[in-house]
């Protein structure tokens, strides 16, 4: 019997809230392979929540194990307790001091997201896949970026409503950048807690761009509007622009928004190594192999966070609802703030380039030019929507730096 309870332990171990847990990774798993959602990230992010959630934290915790020769220094010496246990993560029971070495999720995510590593580095791949040219030809789409991004702060304050702090309510607006990275990096800065259903709500809906934004347009816009042309001048950019703008815009950041050099550096280095011409192997790498290989262990590593105690609550209900919501008023200022500038300019444009100025890169611009295409409209808007949505790329940093830099100056 003693055999067989050994055998079982593990099934004896499962509690509802792991079941619950499966479920929503194999949901995750689900979507991203038979729903091509997102599948990159989904997909690891859905398997390493199955992993935290198995039994006896298996792939989190260790079985502490007494360290004698510390539990000698400690009974010797107990004045030296507190160096033990606040920098070197001993517990301290019955004057025996125990150590349980992290185990490879810990190291994964200590030293990958809470040092802020992984997204980082993401950022260098996602800066060195950027063409940034058909902005330098129409700089006025940045103000298409800057727009869509209205949904962070929109949320923000319907967060804070509902009770979170404003860190919190800071961390949970992010998620309207549409830019995964970005909302890791200002969780891990202001909601550590809540970097797991952060992380989901992120990406889950970076996936379903498809879905969201052509009912928001089509509320927002005629069937005329839809159809229109959208002003396209084909200027040839010297290389020198291109080299040029990555650091300039770097130094310009990191000058007047310090806390986004590491976001924003690592974003135009990576698209520095690209467009000097002189790193065709280190900008491949970025693209490639690094960029591969970072999500693979970013993905994994945010699954692992997401334990059912913290996971199952109410709060994650609220985050998601709140993402939701996010992506809807990006979605509506970018349409919103084009049909604005129509009123102005004698050359009208098609109001849903606007929508195309949230971070999630491609899809929306494909999202755009797709309903164009189906309005019937033989107008090609792909190259203007892409525009748009590279300059959501930039904004999308500079609406999370901008988070970082004023919210704890409110305290």
């Amino acid at each position: 019997m003693e055999f067989l309870a050994q055998l079982f332990q593990g099934v004896l171990a499962i509690k509802l809230g792991q079941l619950v847990m499966f479920i929503i990774g194999g949901t995750l798993i689900y979507l991203a392979i038979k729903k091509d959602y997102e599948p990159m990230l989904l997909l690891p992010i859905g398997f390493g929540a199955i992993l935290i959630n198995l039994p006896y934290k298996a792939m989190w915790e260790f079985t502490p194990e007494i360290d004698p020769i510390v539990t000698t220094i400690i009974q010797k010496y107990p004045e030296f307790q507190n160096l033990f246990t606040e920098h070197f993560h001993y517990i301290i029971q019955e004057g025996k001091a125990l150590k349980a070495e992290p185990s490879i999720m810990q190291v994964l995510f200590r030293s990958g997201i809470l040092t802020e590593l992984m997204p980082v580095l993401m950022f260098l791949g996602i800066g060195a896949m950027m063409d940034f040219s058909s902005l330098l030809k129409n700089p006025k789409m940045l103000l298409f970026g800057g727009a869509a991004q209205f949904g962070i702060f929109a949320t923000i304050i319907g967060a804070q409503f509902l009770g979170f702090d404003l860190f919190h309510a800071s961390a949970i607006g992010i998620i309207g950048a549409a830019d995964g990275p970005t909302a890791i990096y200002v969780a891990t800065k202001f909601a550590k807690d809540l970097l797991g259903p952060i992380s989901v709500a992120a990406y889950s809906y970076m996936s379903l761009v498809p879905i969201i934004q052509p009912p928001v347009i089509r509320f927002l816009t005629s069937k005329e509007e839809r159809m229109r042309p959208v002003p396209y001048r084909d200027i040839k950019v010297p290389k020198i622009a291109k080299i040029i703008f990555p650091i300039a815009v770097a130094v310009t950041a990191g000058i007047i928004a310090p806390i986004s050099a590491p976001l924003i550096g690592f974003l135009m280095f990576g698209n520095l190594l690209k467009e000097s011409g002189v790193v065709g192997r280190l900008s491949k790498a970025a693209q490639n192999e690094l960029a591969n290989l970072v999500t693979l262990l970013l993905g994994i590593t945010i699954g692992s966070t997401m334990y059912y105690e913290t996971f199952l609550q109410k709060e994650t209900l609220f985050i998601m609802a709140m993402g939701l919501v996010a992506f809807v008023f990006d979605t509506a200022g970018g349409v919103i703030f084009a049909k604005f500038l129509n009123l102005f300019s004698k050359e009208k444009m098609n109001p849903m380039v606007g929508a195309a100025g949230i971070s999630a890169f491609p899809m929306s611009c494909r999202v755009i030019h797709n309903m164009t295409v189906q309005e019937g409209s033989e107008n090609n808007i792909l190259m203007q929507a892409a525009t748009a949505n590279v300059a959501g790329q930039i904004a999308s940093v500079v609406a999370g730096s901008l988070v970082l830099v004023v919210v704890p100056k409110l305290f």
